[in-house]
């Protein structure tokens, strides 16, 4: 009985643990970037190379696992899908990597963290999302996603005093970030921010009619990489930039590319599909409270008051939403279901 019960919570909450696990493959990504960006690796060629090895490594796995699963790719079909890997890597992607050099990571994550209140109200405005202001589910999403920002506007905008490090860091990183420009980085960051809120939107569209998550995967991933390729030509000219040896920028790349943007964006597809695209980004946040403590326990950087305060609050903002989610979900299947059997009588009442 046990085991029976445990393994129903399992499934029940399935999406809510891979997301969570998915958020920790993003916290890894973003130190083992930074070091090879340090190192010298061009945002760009990597976006380019990370995407190609996705490709590569989703390929045999979608071919043979979706082999009566995948529909017919018909051009409109590939056009859709051309559009999402330009929204979802070609522009923002390159963006969001080129914001970094002329901005602040502070705002950068600060900013990042507002995809989830845009994918929510764009989601509402166009059915995506159900939303019933005046039942508590419908409040509950409200006030969550409201209280997420405000979170994140804390764990941005107020430091407070710094928490003592009692050990010191573990591994030691040196930055060289230069911030050349902080008004084309705001442009780029508010525009990534956007096209990733509107990726998010258009795979919940797209799965609709091509339901094959690790096809899609692999079909956004060379796609993408084919885009960024192009980009990454335009603006950087040198051939010593592409070469890669075996050190920091090899692993980089072939973690980015197996783990993000191949296994993250399939487990993130697959959720959509089952949860919406809402769902998905509520989880966001969490990539930025778990950066926050590694970069505490294990690099030796400060973690300030206003960082814990913003990141309890945005739990409580997300445990909210989810709650609503859940309780909008469950509310709707028992419809559903009584919906079912009353056609099915129906249909027994009409046949002679």
């Amino acid at each position: 009985m046990a085991l029976q019960a445990f393994q129903g919570t399992c499934r029940r909450f399935k999406p809510h643990i891979l997301m969570f696990l998915a958020q920790i493959g993003y916290t890894i990504l973003y130190f083992i970037t930074e070091a090879s960006f340090n190192h010298g690796m061009n945002p760009h060629v990597y976006i380019t190379y990370r995407n190609f090895v996705a490709g590569f490594a989703m390929l045999p796995f979608a071919y043979f696992l979706e082999r009566k699963l995948r529909p017919k790719l018909t051009f409109a079909l590939f056009v859709e899908i051309f559009v999402l890997s330009l929204l979802g890597v070609g522009l923002t992607l390159n963006m969001y990597f080129a914001s970094l050099r002329y901005t602040s990571p502070a705002f950068l994550s600060s900013m990042v963290n507002t995809i989830p209140s845009m994918t929510f109200v764009i989601a509402v405005l166009l059915r995506l999302e159900h939303l019933n202001v005046q039942s508590l589910q419908g409040s509950a999403k409200v006030i969550g996603t409201m209280v997420c920002l405000a979170g994140v506007i804390i764990m941005t905008l107020y430091k407070g005093s710094a928490v003592r490090n009692l050990w010191g860091a573990v591994i030691h990183m040196q930055g060289n970030t230069i911030h050349e420009n902080w008004l084309k980085g705001s442009i780029f960051t508010v525009t990534s921010c956007v096209t990733w809120s509107v990726w998010y939107i258009m795979q919940a569209i797209t799965l609709q009619k091509y339901p094959a998550q690790l096809s899609l995967t692999t079909w956004m991933s060379f796609i993408g990489g084919a885009q960024s390729a192009v980009f990454a030509l335009y603006v950087e000219h040198k051939a010593s930039a592409w070469i890669i040896k075996f050190d920091i920028d090899l692993w980089s790349t072939l973690y980015g590319g197996i783990v993000c943007s191949g296994i993250i964006i399939f487990i993130q597809l697959w959720c959509t599909k089952e949860k919406g695209p809402v769902f998905v980004t509520m989880f966001n946040p969490l990539s930025t409270i778990l950066v926050a403590l590694l970069a505490y326990f294990v690099f030796g950087e400060r973690l300030f008051i206003g960082s814990i305060i913003g990141g309890v609050i945005v739990i409580i903002g997300l445990y909210l939403v989810l709650w609503g989610k859940d309780s909008d979900e469950a509310g709707m299947k028992p419809q559903s279901d009584e919906n079912k059997l009353e056609q099915q009588k129906e249909t027994c009442h009409e046949e002679p």
